[in-house]
């Protein structure tokens, strides 16, 4: 990693944090756009899981595991605002001395809740449709009760280990030069964290929505709990993990 690597990613820090103190609402919609996408690849991802689930357990989850990365193929093509994506650039524009910290935070909230109104509405409007809720339903009495049984601990890791494989993703893929690289790159890295089990704050709010919206009810304590610490965890491994590494890695460029 070459110091000229960070500068560019500090140099798209530096870029968002602009778009949102000058245009605000475009850089609100972005991040709404975000929660849209994740809800997209929500939808695919768990319908098929849930249609093989009785039958196929293991092929179920492996499907569901392969077919999410979509959203980050949209997010990233489409130029969307993802809060998890944003921990690692913006700690590295921060590192690099090219954002604030007040901008860095302005940047992680406006993502956070624009991600988080994006996913809701369409959710909402996805469980509103009555589309594949019967099976929905059935599939979500058994995923979301282990989640939430989770360890603040174990939330924690799962968060960090998630936005670390997210954050790579978005990395390595903002080096390839074409369109394909990028998704033979970032398509088995997402990948990665579905299939072990990690926990990503933002999917979570999409999943958390159309759980609530779909079975009338949900412990609402538990479910701030669970978003609280894997929130945490997503920061520390995105700007931590990741960012704060690729920082102490790098040298000049010869």
């Amino acid at each position: 990693m070459n110091r000229s690597d960070l500068d560019v990613i500090a140099g798209s820090a530096v870029q968002k944090a602009d778009l949102l103190e000058h245009k605000p609402f475009t850089y609100f919609m972005r991040a709404l756009m975000a929660g849209f996408y994740l809800v997209v690849a929500i939808i695919l991802s768990n319908i098929c899981a849930a249609v093989l689930l009785k039958n196929y357990p293991e092929f179920s989850k492996l499907t569901g595991s392969f077919l999410f990365p979509i959203a980050i193929v949209l997010i990233v093509f489409l130029g969307a605002e993802l809060f998890t994506g944003n921990n690692m650039t913006m700690a590295v524009g921060c590192y690099q001395r090219k954002v604030t910290v007040k901008q860095l935070a302005l940047v992680w909230i406006v993502s956070y809740i624009g991600n988080f109104i994006g996913s809701f509405l369409l959710s909402y409007l996805f469980v509103k449709s009555g589309s594949s809720s019967a099976i929905l339903i059935d599939y979500y009495n058994q995923i979301i009760e282990p989640k939430l049984a989770l360890t603040p601990l174990q939330m924690v890791l799962r968060g960090v280990l998630c936005n670390f494989l997210v954050c790579i993703a978005v990395l390595v893929g903002s080096k390839m030069k074409t369109e394909s690289g990028k998704l033979i790159v970032m398509f088995p890295v997402i990948m990665a964290f579905v299939v072990a089990g990690f926990e990503h704050s933002i999917a979570n709010m999409g999943t958390y929505s159309i759980a609530y919206l779909l079975l009338g009810k949900l412990p609402m304590a538990l479910v701030f709990k669970s978003m609280f610490f894997v929130t945490i965890g997503n920061m520390i491994g995105g700007a931590v993990l990741l960012a704060l590494p690729l920082k102490l890695m790098s040298i000049d460029d010869k």
